[in-house]
């Protein structure tokens, strides 16, 4: 039996098997959990002032008064508490609901954090190792080409890995991070991923489809976003045999009791979706087949913070092991050396990638680190967890598009909080 059968197999014995045995399983972990991640203790653990908060905080409501976005959520915290929880503005344009910690927001990118993490889980089970080829779970890997300058194309020398795929040095790209160039437009016309996730095929289709085009590099040599995230999530389901949102519950939502952190929103929770004032985004209340494992996840600022709770804390969480301090580590270390190019590296020559973390250094005049590590999503979030600092932040809003030049945005709070725990 070849792993995409296996799959099959698996995934219907998984849904047989989900409301009984699992489903009870999972609630009892949940529900021991279920007490508030957002312990509340003074700004001075973090050497932040009330003068410090007041300025943040204006500088927040600023972006609301000039209706670049409705609303927007400001929290600093660690293992003893959140020493800082700022909201301003509300939930929507047409919103007089204040936003608060159980608001849910659109995390799109933040999304791949989690899943890199659920990926190494496996790895620490034994179900998948980072050295396996890709092609080894959908054979549309195999046999891949590379894209030259010229659009010809010519036999890729490098195989695909999974580590290839945290690192994103897989040679996959995305249409919107390759405009003007033929293999963009070769993913725009052949990937049938809309921005807003409302695909009617699944993750593994769209990856079937992804592995039948050209790469923009050999696998190893060079770093470039795109859907290398989508695809692990495919591998994932492949290897485990059920569907990723079964996967994230078992491995990080359920231990960790992130029970509102979903691909999408039941009906009954609309009226605390967050939503931007410019742009539409996607209704996240549509069941869709497309689990991205890049973009596709929604939570709240309650759950978010207690999965950077978990990874401040070395991979723990209120007793339960997530993933081991050793696993972690691996996780943070640096990927782009010498050997890497860094030509669409967002950084430029300033920070790293890890294996699914953004890797800053938290002092500029650092360059080489210590580095914190955490990741973004384009509909303005973001989080950072800092263990040299030991804090974490999070910073929630929802902008799609607008005007350019707001006065605060995701980049200007984790400027803020700094100069202020510097200070």
């Amino acid at each position: 039996m070849n792993k995409l059968t296996a799959y099959g197999v698996a995934l219907t014995w998984t849904v047989l098997a989900s409301a009984t045995h699992g489903a009870s399983e999972n609630a009892q972990q949940a529900g021991a959990l279920s007490g508030s991640s957002l312990q509340r203790i003074d700004a001075s653990h973090f050497n932040i002032d009330a003068q410090e908060i007041a300025e943040i905080r204006q500088g927040m409501q600023s972006a609301v008064d000039a209706d670049y976005i409705a609303g927007a959520l400001l929290l600093v915290g660690n293992s003893d508490g959140v020493g800082m929880l700022e909201t301003v503005g509300t939930q929507g344009p047409a919103d007089d609901q204040p936003v608060n910690e159980e608001t849910i927001f659109r995390i799109y990118s933040m999304t791949k954090p989690i899943v890199s993490l659920a990926a190494m889980s496996l790895i620490e089970d034994g179900v998948l190792s980072l050295d396996d080829p890709v092609g080894d779970y959908i054979p549309a890997f195999n046999n891949l080409q590379v894209m030259n300058e010229d659009g010809t194309t010519r036999p890729a020398q490098n195989e695909m890995r999974i580590e290839n795929l945290l690192t994103h040095q897989s040679g996959l790209v995305q249409s919107i991070f390759a405009l003007g160039t033929p293999l963009g437009t070769a993913y725009q016309e052949n990937v049938p991923v809309k921005a807003d996730l409302t695909s009617t095929a699944t993750a593994l289709e769209i990856a079937q489809r992804i592995g039948q085009l050209p790469l923009a590099f050999e696998p190893g040599t060079a770093w470039h976003y795109g859907h290398s995230t989508d695809v692990l999530g495919a591998v994932l389901e492949v290897a485990a045999g059920k569907p990723l949102d079964a996967i994230l519950a078992e491995h990080i939502f359920d231990p960790l009791g992130m029970d509102e952190t979903t691909f999408y929103v039941p009906e009954a929770k609309r009226e605390r979706i967050a939503q931007p004032i410019h742009g539409d985004m996607s209704d996240n209340t549509e069941v869709r087949d497309f689990l991205s494992a890049g973009a596709g996840l929604n939570s709240t600022t309650e759950d978010y913070a207690r999965f950077a709770q978990m990874l401040l804390n070395g991979g723990e969480y209120r007793g339960q092991r997530i993933i081991e301090e050793a696993t972690l580590e691996r996780m943070r270390k640096p990927e782009i050396d010498d050997n890497v190019s860094r030509e669409n590296f967002f950084y430029g020559s300033s920070g790293n990638w890890g294996q699914g973390f953004h890797l800053q250094p938290v002092d500029a005049s650092q360059p080489e680190g210590p580095y914190n590590f955490g990741w973004r999503g384009i509909g303005g979030t973001l989080f950072v967890v800092d263990p040299v600092n030991d804090f974490y932040l999070l910073y929630m809003e929802q902008r799609w598009g607008g005007p350019s030049g707001a006065p605060f945005d995701n980049n200007a709070a984790q400027r803020v909080v700094y100069e202020a725990i510097r200070d």
